[in-house]
């Protein structure tokens, strides 16, 4: 497959998280970084700024592992699929998209929206959320909210109520993204957990 590199020699790499699709980064490789990242499975770049070839990760320990790399119609760019081990951004941000220029009000609703929503209130507490009372009362509290929930999901199905069943479940994967976030737990996680099963 023939890449077309720019004229100094490089091609631009969208690296995508395979698990949520967000996008994480946008940088660059050259034919070594390119074959590099073929040869050993990790994600390298060519970083313009330093001039140098480098290895994400190799210092934060932040690495990404290759799932997919596919090349666009022109054969000018790259698309990466990458498990991302911690953060993608040397903010420490999770992507490097993360300072909003525009918000839709029509933007459909991603379970991350959620779970970014259940992190702030865990990080910056607020007296009105309730997603931060449950973190402020702790773990037994969280439990015993979950414990409520499945029991509440189990009354609603042998009822065969299909509007609560989905009212309650969605209120057991709400309280258990808000465990999952006490434990340290991430989605990622979860979903590696879940494809291995499918296997």
């Amino acid at each position: 497959m023939k890449l077309k590199f720019e004229k100094n020699g490089l091609i631009p790499v969208v690296t995508q998280d395979y698990y949520s699709n967000e996008v994480l980064i946008l940088s660059y490789m050259n034919q070594e970084a390119y074959d590099k990242t073929l040869e050993s499975g990790e994600l390298y770049y060519y970083s313009r700024s330093r001039e140098v070839l480098w290895k994400k990760g190799e210092t934060s320990g932040n690495t990404q592992t290759l799932i997919s790399l596919t090349l666009d119609c022109d054969q000018d760019a790259l698309l990466a699929k990458v498990v991302q081990k911690g953060a993608a951004c040397h903010t420490g941000n999770r992507s490097c998209f993360y300072q909003t220029v525009l918000k839709s009000e029509h933007k459909a609703f991603e379970l991350q929206d959620l779970i970014t929503v259940i992190d702030e209130r865990y990080s910056n507490p607020s007296k009105q959320s309730y997603t931060s009372y449950l973190f402020n009362e702790g773990k037994e509290k969280i439990l015993k909210k979950i414990g409520e929930e499945a029991t509440e999901v189990v009354i609603a199905a042998m009822a065969n109520d299909k509007k609560a069943m989905i009212y309650e479940i969605a209120d057991l994967v709400f309280h258990g993204l808000v465990l999952m976030r006490q434990e340290g737990l991430t989605i990622e996680e979860i979903i590696e957990e879940l494809a291995f099963r499918s296997k």
